[in-house]
């Protein structure tokens, strides 16, 4: 599996229906979303995408709509390992609205979700293989029942006999594509439904945001590791079978 996702969503109900009028999002109303996220962060514009592409952006990249019923962000910095911590001013943001945040990470087998509405949590979930059930609050969505009654256990991979077993009663991300059809509409992997969102139709505004303060600690941490390891060194094969220096000289 190579499902990663890092979603956030404020709506005011179903995000499907939200994401399939067609309506398109301004960049001056994605960048000012984008602003009031990040506050006192950099922003640059570097384009569009779409919810296809960029379910899961690179870092210090945020990709962003804000249509009707919708405002919709990806990016990593928003998903937490314990999905309750969501930062203050996005419940502020958010404010009478419902609250969606999911994350997967198939090289971790991690999932987590969450949902508030009207400011209250009403299910958090964050769980993988390593490090176990992280958090459980709340009553599970009815199309996570059948994980939790045990009907979808990891079966042993073929060809590893002395392999334990799988150390929680279902894989992350197989619920996580569930998780994320019930939530935002779609999946990433997995059988397609005629129901779920075409999330290529589905157009995002693409930012740089970075924080000066740290952009700075980690130029200066660059800078710190350049001097530590000194000038590169080259080497080739010399007559006798050893490696040797290749000076400037004898280039």
């Amino acid at each position: 599996m190579g499902a990663k996702t890092a979603l956030l969503a404020f709506a005011d109900g179903d995000v499907r229906p939200a994401l399939t009028t067609g309506a398109r999002s301004t960049q001056a109303a994605a960048e000012d979303l984008v602003r009031r996220v990040f506050p006192g962060y950099s922003t640059e514009s570097i384009g569009e995408g779409s919810l296809f592409e960029h379910e899961y952006p690179p870092d210090d990249v945020t990709y962003a709509t804000t249509l009707p019923g919708v405002r919709l962000l990806c990016d990593r910095r928003l998903v937490r390992d314990r999905p309750s911590e969501l930062l203050e001013r996005l419940h502020e943001l958010g404010a009478g609205r419902r609250i969606i945040m999911h994350g997967m990470h198939s090289v971790v087998d991690w999932l987590g979700f969450a949902v508030w509405e009207d400011g209250a949590l009403i299910r958090s979930l964050s769980l993988s293989p390593d490090s176990g059930i992280q958090e459980n609050i709340g009553e599970p969505f009815d199309f996570e029942l059948p994980y939790w009654a045990g009907e979808h256990p990891v079966e042993p991979a073929p060809g590893w006999p002395d392999r334990g077993p799988y150390p929680l009663p279902f894989h992350p991300l197989e619920l996580g594509e569930l998780a994320l059809r019930a939530l935002f509409g779609f999946v990433i992997e997995g059988y397609p439904d005629p129901h779920d969102i075409d999330t290529e139709s589905v157009p995002l505004h693409g930012f740089r945001v970075t924080d000066p303060k740290e952009q700075a600690a980690r130029e200066a941490n660059y800078a710190r590791l350049r001097e530590m390891m000194g000038s590169p060194q080259v080497f080739r094969m010399g007559p006798d079978g050893t490696m040797q220096e290749v000076t400037r000289d004898n280039l």
